[in-house]
């Protein structure tokens, strides 16, 4: 195990008023660190969950952050289009709105416009889409992007950049990857300087490893506060996703945080860690577990299996969580197959709960140096299943 201190930017030690990073303890390519901001650390590897319209679905704030959430997640997109940005700010932004007074991460739009958007129309200098909710026409450049995202009052706000499909033609593919670091520099420009607050570029490249590399260094080039890789997990195998990171990684400053955008399942947490990744999002957790499924130690359970119709057991004897101990299975089961709210409340919580649990397994595994073998025996277990009761 290696242990070193980093920070970004100039500054030898982060304070509270800054934005920092300090990596405290690595294991092979896995990385141990803190994020500091004024209004909190975030403690890395970190998995922050969505809130894309000012909530994490189905839960309260003080549960989220009850379950060691650190940062959560706003939609640039979403907030834009309802309630307004500009009524957000007026409102005192999104941490007074949503009742989270610590740090929110913010996408910059550009998935969201990408996969949902009507009528999309791309030019060099933006994107001109009309609503998915009510078809209502919008524009959303590089600048607007940025200024949103200071409206809504963001700690950590993403750049603009256009996110293709995969499979996609290497043409097109390199045309958005130049295209996003075009609006990387103008994001960066349109940001300033904001104490205590971070903008981050996105590595784009499709599946081409090339193409990722260039991404990575041109971005590592404009000094920014962190490094996301993002255009992945949008249906390409695992596989792929891993070998895009294994190239990416190594090309991003190593005293900067990495997040990999919209990822993921467990194992691709694990997996993603293991080659240097600090920062995670992924609405799995609150979408599985408004449709009956449940993440536990033993792997995913799915509720509305008539197996669990009698079954007093609860999803995790040993959780600290009160939703996965404290309820039997018959109940939640009870609950999703008759559609009732709580039953998408419950499994949630426990999905949140879950995660964390993971996340706080492997940052002590990276600190200890055996993080090799806690990814291995939670495999197993994860392979051993949720055995059914005799």
């Amino acid at each position: 195990m290696i242990t070193q201190q980093s920070t970004c930017g100039d500054s030898r030690h982060a304070t509270a008023e800054r934005f920092g990073f300090r990596l405290t303890a690595t294991d092979g390519k896995a990385r141990r660190g803190e994020i500091t901001m004024p209004r909190g650390t975030v403690r890395t590897p970190a998995f922050m969950p969505v809130g894309t319209a000012g909530t994490v679905k189905a839960m309260y704030m003080d549960q989220v952050r009850a379950a060691g959430s650190d940062i959560i997640l706003g939609n640039t997109y979403h907030l834009m289009l309802r309630p307004g940005a500009e009524r957000l700010a007026a409102l005192g932004g999104l941490h007074e709105f949503a009742r989270w007074p610590w740090p929110i991460l913010t996408d910059s739009g550009g998935f969201q416009v990408m996969s949902l958007a009507q009528l999309r129309k791309l030019d060099e200098d933006g994107v001109t889409f009309r609503s998915h909710i009510d078809g209502s026409s919008h524009r959303l450049t590089p600048e607007r992007s940025i200024e949103i995202q200071g409206l809504l009052g963001a700690d950590i706000q993403m750049q603009l950049d256009e996110c293709v499909a995969l499979p996609s033609k290497p043409d097109q593919v390199e045309r958005a990857m130049e295209m996003s670091l075009r609006w990387a520099e103008r994001c960066r420009t349109a940001f300033g300087e904001q104490p205590g607050k971070a903008m981050f570029g996105i590595v784009q490249g499709g599946d081409l490893p090339a193409l990722r590399v260039r991404s990575a260094r041109a971005l590592k080039a404009m000094d920014l506060k962190g490094y996301a890789i993002g255009g992945l997990a949008v249906g390409e195998p695992q596989a792929v996703m891993l070998e895009i990171l294994d190239v990416a990684c190594p090309e991003l400053p190593a005293d900067r945080p990495r997040y990999l955008m919209g990822v993921g399942t467990p194992d691709d947490i694990l997996k993603s860690v293991a080659l240097g990744i600090d920062m995670f999002d992924c609405v799995m957790p609150t979408r599985a577990g408004r449709h009956g499924l449940a993440y536990t130690r033993r792997g995913k359970v799915n509720l509305r299996n008539a197996r669990h119709a009698e079954d007093r057991r609860p999803l995790d004897e040993e959780s600290d969580c009160p939703a996965a101990r404290d309820y039997s299975r018959a109940y939640l089961h009870h609950l999703v197959r008759s559609q009732e709210a709580l039953g998408a409340m419950l499994l949630t919580w426990n999905n949140l709960a879950y995660y964390q649990h993971l996340m706080q397994g492997i940052r002590e595994a990276i600190e200890s140096g055996t993080f090799a073998e806690r990814a291995a025996a939670i495999g197993e277990t994860w392979a051993r299943g949720d055995i059914p009761p005799p």
